[in-house]
């Protein structure tokens, strides 16, 4: 029986690279039921609704979505579309894996999966000014929430992960010898949680400064990161660097009741509609979506192929040094399946 999900084009160059991964799964054989549903500025433009009540209601009916760039409207109440969506559904963990496939880049050997708490730590949006003798905004102060829980679930997923995926390490990052307490939370937690997956996989520890210079260093000592909101969102732009950028790098949320898979690059208004658009990122959270609703092993044949594509560098999009268009892309990725 085919699985539903969710899609959500998205804005800019998302309904391309979108049409462009729909079309390589199909060629692989893999039984989705889309539903195809607006958010962002398409959602704005066809019911003045940044999320619509009926995307929502399909995520929650088919518990998977893959969703391409989307623009937050400005004004509109939110500050950014997808971190509402996280919140809504409860994503806790964002998961970016970073591997070396492109050719001639500084790095080789990169292959490392970063797991981030989603939901808490200094994102978490609790902000306020403080006024001092008049002046209403003379300081201002945003807070750091780490509970327990939000802790516990995030070390436990990333080590299930390591485990299900064969990994070998877990590091966790953190800077709990300087913010004592919600870091030190996080650390604690991380250490009990650890202490379960003895004998199945290594643990080691590293302050984040350090982590940051040990990735432009020597990158292939990591395996299976796993850290806070705000470092996860610093570290993993850097670990896409490593391997080709954004372009080339999958993200997934995962929540208990639902899961969404994503590009993380920017909806790139200046080439939507030219065709000419790197659906690369896309693709490859298709294929953790793939693995996320048990279809693996087709996945794993589809990352096969795009990575076999990228090697090459013959049928690769003018941002990878080439001439392809996206069309064009995608059918050498599909010759290769």
């Amino acid at each position: 029986m085919s699985t539903p999900v969710t899609l959500i084009p998205g804005d800019g160059i998302g309904p391309g690279i979108t049409e462009a991964t729909v079309r390589l799964l199909a060629a692989a054989g893999a039984q989705i039921a889309w539903d195809p549903q607006l958010a962002g500025m398409a959602a704005v433009e066809a019911v003045n609704d940044p999320i619509p009540e009926a995307t929502l209601d399909s995520i929650r009916r088919t518990k998977v979505a893959l969703k391409g760039p989307l623009e937050t409207p400005v004004g509109k109440g939110f500050r950014s579309i997808n971190v509402a969506l996280r919140k809504t559904f409860d994503l806790y963990a964002n998961v970016r894996p970073a591997v070396s496939v492109l050719p001639g880049l500084r790095y080789d050997g990169v292959d490392i999966v970063l797991v981030r708490e989603n939901t808490e730590g200094l994102y978490i949006g609790i902000e306020n000014y403080i006024k001092i003798a008049g002046d209403p905004h003379a300081a201002a102060q945003s807070i750091a929430v780490v509970t327990r829980h939000g802790a516990d679930r995030i070390h436990r997923y990333a080590f299930e992960y390591a485990v299900r995926h064969g990994r070998k390490k877990v590091t966790i990052v953190h800077k709990a010898n300087i913010l004592k307490y919600s870091q030190g939370l996080f650390l604690e937690v991380g250490r009990h949680v650890a202490r379960e997956y003895e004998g199945r996989v290594a643990v080691e520890e590293r302050i984040v400064d350090a982590c940051a210079m040990e990735l432009v260093m020597k990158p292939e000592r990591y395996d299976v990161l796993v850290t806070t909101n705000l470092f996860g969102d610093i570290l993993s732009d850097i670990t896409s660097g490593l391997v080709g950028g954004l372009g080339v790098t999958p993200g997934a949320n995962i929540g208990k009741n639902a899961a969404l898979f994503e590009a993380v690059h920017g909806t790139a208004p200046d080439i939507a509609g030219k065709g000419i658009a790197n659906p690369t990122a896309l693709m490859m959270a298709a294929c953790q979506l793939l693995d996320h609703i048990g279809d693996g092993e087709r996945g794993q044949r589809v990352q096969r192929a795009i990575e076999a594509v990228l090697r090459e560098r013959t049928h690769v999009t003018r941002d990878l040094g080439g001439s392809a268009t996206t069309d064009e892309f995608t059918d050498a990725v599909i010759a290769r399946l």
